[in-house]
C-alpha cells in the first residue's frame, strides 16, 4: 500500500467514525515557549488538554508534522544510524477531547490495523501501565481487560512509567499509555526469539507504531498528581513505521516515503544505496548508506521548517534548522564526495510526494530551494575554510595529539564537526583529545541551560471557569479582576509574576507586534506590567510583584503612547507589503516582521538586492497611502474562505481559525490580529532607514515612522547645520563638498606617486643589506611606507631575481602589518610559501592573514611585535 493511501484511509476511517480532518500544524511554534519545534502531534492541541480553549469538534483526526532534534526529544544524532528515527517525521493522530475514551480508542486501533489494514494478529504485541504505588497510581486494569477481548494474555506486556506513563512536559495533563508494537522480523527469526521479548528493546524491526494516551491527571510543580475534570484520549502513530509494515520492508529508508529522494541522491552523486535487505555490506558501502539515510531525512526537516517561515540563522530555532542542513552537507562532503551544492534539488522530489497532504511545500517550492542552495554554498565554503585552520592547528602542535580546546573552538566558531575534524586528523596521523573537547561542550551547554532555565509554579485560581476576553481593539483601560497567577523563576529575568485578567485590554505578543505595557491600578497598589505574551490560549500579564490584594478589582490602563507608536509602524507594515509587491511583483511574501515603537523591521521574499530607485519607489507609495488618509476597514470575525476569496493575504506558517480578523487600508488587505490606526494619516510619515540580505532569498527593510521620523528629520537638520559651519558656512554646501573631494583626490595622487619614488630610492639602500644564505637572498626589515608602498617595494626588489626571500613590516596609526615575497623559483625549489610565512609571523604582532606562496600580508594589533617577526623570519632560510 502506498504512502498517500495510507494517510488517505487513515483519515477517512476516522472521518467516518465522527472525527473532524483537520490540516497539520506548522512544525515552527508560535504561541508555545515551553516548545521550539512541534515535537508530538498532540502539541497543537495543548489548550484543550489544559482547559484554557474549546476545540470545533469532540472529536478530531490528522496527520501532524513533527520535530525532535532539541530539549527533552531529541533524536538527531541517532539519524541515519538506525533505520527509524528520523528528525521530521509525522504522526496520524485521532484525539477525543472529554468524549469516548479507552474502549473506543483501543477498538478503533485494534480494528484499523488488523481489518482496515490487514496486519497479521500474531505480529502485534500491546503494553498497558503496570501502575506506580509512590504515586498512587493503579495498574491500568481497564485498558487490560479492553485488550483480552483482542489478544492473548502472553501478548499484553505490562510497561513501566518510562514506557508507559505519557507526560506533556515537567507539568500539565498526563496519564497511562497503551502502546501497539509490530513484529516485521522473518518467520525464521519469529520462531527463533519470541517478540514479546524485543519490545521496547530497540530492535530495529519489533517497534512501536501506535500510542493511546488517556489524560486522566494533571502534574503539578511539587510532582503531585491530581485528576482532571475530564478524560482525553489523545493517540499518535508513526506514519513512516507503519508504512514500513505495509510495504513489507525492514527500514523506513525503504518505504517509498524515503525511496523517491534516494534515487535522486543516487542520480546526482553516481553512488548507490543498499536497501536494509542486504546483508555483510562492506564498511565503505555502509558510510556510504548512512550519510544517504543522513541527507533524505534531513532535508525533510529543513525543507519544511522554511516553508512554515522557519529561515536558518545563528540563534534560536533558525540555529537548530542551519545545524540540521550542516550536518546532511557535512555526510554528503565526506562521505559521497559532493563539493557543490546538491540537496537544493532534492526540493522537487518532496513537492511532488507530499504536495497533496502538504501544499505549502509546492506553494514554497522555489523559495526553499533557493535558501537550502545559499546555504549549502554558503558551508561548503566554511568547511574549506575549516580545513585551512585545521592545517594551522596541526602545525602548531608538538606530539601527535591536537588540543580538544582548539578542536572545540573550530566546532563552536565555524561549525566544523569533530567527526569530520578527527577524520582529516586521523588521515595526517594525528588524533585530538576527546575529554578535553567534552569538557568545553559541557561548559557551553551549561552557560546555555543557566542563561534558559526556568522553573514555573502550579496556577492559583481565584475565578475558575472564566474565559478570559480581550478588549483592546476597542479600549485601552477597564476595570478587571486576577482570575489566576503564577510565580515565575527565571535565571534571565529573575523572580516574575505573570498574571491573568477576566478581561483585558493589555495585546499579546504576536503577529510579529511587541506586547502591550502598563499598569494595574488600585486605591492601594500600581502594579507595573512590563510585557504581555499568550500562551495556550492565555493572555499572560508579566509584572515584577503582586498587588497585595490579589482579589480586588483593578484598573487595568495599557501605556497608549507606547502602544500607539506601534499601531503606526504595524499599519505601515501592511502598506509596506503591498508596496513591494506592487513595486517588485507578487512573489514578494512576508517572511517575518518586528512591530515595535521605535521601528519596524520586515522580511521578505526577493531574490536580488532592492535598488536606490526601488526603494524610493517604496518609500513614494507608502506616503501615498498616509497622504490619502485611509481610513482603517475592520472586519472583527468574517470566515477564513471569504476572507482569501476577497483577496486578504495570509501568512504561511500561521495557523488560522475557521473565522478571522481582516485588515484592510485601501486596496491593502491582510489577516491580522494586532492593533492598528484608525486612519492612516496617525502614521505621518514613512521613512526606510536600511535593506539588505538576511538569508538566501530574504530581504529585510528596516524602517520608521511617526515621531520617530520627527527625530531622524530633526538630526538630519542638525547634521546638516554641522557640516555648514565645519566648512565655514558656504553658500553652496553640496559644491563645496564636492570641491573639497576634487582637492583631497589630487593630493593622494601626488602621495602615491611619492611613496612610489621613496621605494624606489629605498630599492638601492635596501640592495646592500640582503644576506645571502643557503643559496636564497634574504631580507627582514622594517620600512617607512604605507602597505601599498611595501607591495611595490617587494615586487621593485624582486625584478630580476629568482632568489629573493624578503618580509618587510610597516606601522601604519599604531597598525602593523608584515608583507612577504617569494620568487617562484624558490616556492618551487625550496618549497617556501610566503602564504605559511606570515601566518607564523603574524602570531608575534597579534595577528594573521595569507594569500598566495609568493606574495602574502597579515595585519595585526601589536606594534611591539615587529622587531621578533623580522628577527623570526631568518628561520625559514636557515
Amino acid at each position: 500500500m502506498k504512502s498517500q493511501d495510507i494517510r488517505r484511509k487513515y483519515l477517512q476511517f476516522f472521518e467516518n467514525r465522527g472525527h473532524l480532518i483537520v490540516p497539520s500544524a506548522p512544525i515552527v511554534l508560535k504561541d508555545d515557549p515551553t516548545l521550539m519545534f512541534n515535537n508530538s502531534g498532540m502539541a497543537q492541541f495543548k489548550e484543550f488538554f489544559l482547559g484554557n480553549g474549546t476545540p470545533k469538534s469532540k472529536r478530531i483526526a490528522d496527520t501532524q508534522k513533527c520535530l525532535r532534534v532539541s530539549g527533552k526529544h531529541n533524536d538527531l544524532e541517532d539519524v541515519g544510524f538506525d533505520t527509524y528515527h528520523h528528525t521530521m517525521f509525522e504522526m496520524l493522530g485521532n484525539w477525543s477531547f472529554g468524549d469516548y475514551f479507552k474502549k473506543e480508542a483501543l477498538a478503533w486501533a485494534w480494528e484499523f490495523l488488523t481489518e482496515e489494514l490487514k496486519i497479521e494478529k500474531d505480529r502485534l504485541y500491546v503494553s498497558v501501565f503496570e501502575g506506580n504505588p509512590d504515586e498512587n497510581v493503579p495498574f491500568d486494569q481497564e485498558a487490560f481487560d479492553i485488550w483480552k477481548q483482542y489478544v492473548s494474555e502472553d501478548r499484553i506486556i505490562l510497561g513501566n512509567k518510562k514506557d508507559n506513563f505519557w507526560e506533556m512536559g515537567d507539568q500539565g495533563p498526563c496519564g497511562p499509555c497503551s502502546e501497539i508494537h509490530v513484529d516485521l522480523r522473518s518467520e525464521e527469526e519469529r520462531a527463533a526469539v519470541s517478540g514479546r521479548d524485543l519490545v521496547n528493546a530497540d530492535h530495529p524491526q519489533v517497534v512501536e507504531i501506535w500510542n493511546n494516551v488517556f489524560m486522566e491527571f494533571n502534574r503539578k510543580a511539587d510532582k503531585s498528581l491530581e485528576k482532571l475534570p475530564e478524560q482525553h484520549v489523545d493517540t499518535g502513530m508513526g506514519f513512516e513505521r507503519l508504512c514500513m509494515a505495509m510495504q513489507d520492508v525492514t527500514s523506513n529508508y525503504d518505504t517509498d516515503v524515503f525511496t523517491p529522494l534516494i534515487a535522486k541522491v543516487e542520480e546526482i552523486t553516481g553512488l548507490k544505496y543498499t536497501s536494509n535487505e542486504v546483508k555483510n555490506i562492506s564498511e565503505e558501502q555502509n558510510k556510504i548508506n548512512i550519510a544517504i539515510r543522513v541527507i533524505v531525512d534531513h532535508v525533510r526537516a529543513v525543507a519544511f521548517a522554511i516553508a512554515d517561515g522557519q529561515l536558518p540563522s545563528n540563534t534560536g530555532a533558525g540555529y537548530v534548522i542551519r545545524r540540521i542542513l550542516r550536518r546532511a552537507i557535512r555526510y554528503g562532503f565526506t562521505f559521497l564526495n559532493t563539493k557543490e551544492p546538491f540537496i537544493n534539488q532534492l526540493v522537487a522530489v518532496l513537492a511532488v510526494q507530499m504536495g497533496e497532504f502538504f501544499p505549502e511545500i509546492k506553494a514554497q517550492q522555489n523559495l526553499v530551494t533557493n535558501v537550502i542552495k545559499e546555504e549549502e554554498a554558503s558551508f561548503l565554503r566554511t568547511l574549506d575554510q575549516g580545513l585551512q585552520l585545521l592545517d594551522k592547528v596541526v602545525s602548531e602542535t608538538n606530539g601527535k595529539e591536537v588540543s580538544g580546546a582548539k578542536v572545540f573552538e573550530l566546532y563552536d566558531t565555524f561549525g566544523f564537526p569533530k567527526d569530520l575534524t578527527a577524520l582529516i586528523l586521523k588521515e595526517k596521523g594525528y588524533s585530538y583529545n576527546e575529554a578535553e573537547f567534552e569538557a568545553e561542550l559541557k561548559k557551553q551547554k551549561d552557560r546555555s541551560r543557566a542563561a534558559s532555565e526556568m522553573s514555573t509554579d502550579d496556577w492559583t485560581v481565584l475565578i475558575d471557569g472564566n474565559v478570559e476576553t480581550f478588549v483592546g481593539y476597542d479600549q485601552a483601560e477597564n476595570d478587571v479582576k486576577i482570575t489566576r497567577f503564577r510565580k515565575v523563576d527565571s535565571k534571565k529575568d529573575g523572580i516574575l509574576y505573570q498574571i491573568v485578567l477576566d478581561n483585558t485590554p493589555f495585546y499579546p505578543e504576536g503577529g510579529g507586534q511587541v506586547g502591550d505595557k502598563g499598569t494595574l491600578v488600585s486605591a492601594n497598589d500600581t502594579i507595573e506590567i512590563i510585557d504581555t505574551k499568550k500562551e495556550n490560549n492565555l493572555i499572560l500579564h508579566f509584572a515584577k510583584s503582586l498587588p497585595e490584594n490579589v482579589n480586588g478589582t483593578f484598573q487595568a490602563k495599557v501605556n497608549t503612547e507606547l502602544r500607539d507608536l506601534c499601531a503606526s509602524n504595524h499599519s505601515a507594515t501592511h502598506l509596506l507589503h503591498q508596496a513591494l509587491r506592487t513595486i517588485l511583483g507578487t512573489h514578494v511574501e512576508q517572511k517575518g516582521s518586528l512591530v515595535a515603537p521605535n521601528y519596524l523591521r520586515f522580511d521578505f521574499s526577493h531574490f536580488s538586492k532592492v535598488t536606490d530607485e526601488e526603494l524610493k519607489q517604496v518609500e513614494d507609495f507608502v506616503n501615498a497611502r498616509i497622504q490619502e488618509h485611509l481610513p482603517l476597514i475592520e472586519r472583527r470575525s468574517i470566515p477564513f474562505a471569504q476572507a482569501i476569496e476577497e483577496g486578504a493575504m495570509a501568512l504561511f506558517g500561521e495557523k488560522y481559525g475557521d473565522n478571522v480578523r481582516a485588515i484592510k487600508f485601501g486596496e491593502s488587505m491582510e489577516l491580522c490580529g494586532g492593533i492598528h490606526v484608525k486612519n492612516t494619516a496617525e502614521i505621518w510619515y514613512f521613512k526606510i532607514v536600511s535593506e539588505g540580505a538576511v538569508a538566501a532569498g530574504i530581504r529585510r527593510i528596516e524602517a520608521i515612522t511617526n515621531s520617530a521620523v520627527k527625530d531622524f528629520f530633526a538630526n538630519q537638520e542638525n547634521l546638516i547645520a554641522e557640516i555648514k559651519e565645519t566648512l565655514k558656512n558656504p553658500q553652496d554646501v553640496m559644491k563645496s563638498v564636492v570641491s573639497l573631494q576634487d582637492e583631497n583626490a589630487k593630493l593622494k595622487k601626488q602621495v602615491e606617486q611619492l611613496l612610489k619614488e621613496k621605494a624606489k630610492n629605498l630599492k638601492g639602500e635596501l640592495a646592500s643589506q640582503l644576506q645571502h644564505i643557503n643559496g636564497i637572498d634574504f631580507l627582514a626589515v622594517q620600512v617607512d611606507l604605507d602597505a601599498n608602498g611595501a607591495k611595490d617595494l617587494a615586487y621593485e626588489l624582486g625584478n630580476n631575481k629568482s632568489n629573493l626571500f624578503a618580509v618587510l613590516a610597516t606601522v601604519a596609526e599604531d597598525k602593523p602589518m608584515l608583507t612577504c615575497y617569494v620568487s617562484k623559483e624558490l616556492v618551487e625549489s625550496k618549497g617556501l610559501n610566503a602564504s605559511q610565512v606570515v601566518r607564523e609571523l603574524g602570531k608575534y604582532i597579534q595577528g594573521g592573514g595569507g594569500g598566495q606562496p609568493f606574495f602574502a600580508t597579515a595585519g595585526g594589533k601589536n606594534p611591539a611585535g615587529v622587531k621578533e617577526a623580522l628577527e623570526k623570519a631568518i628561520e625559514f632560510v636557515k
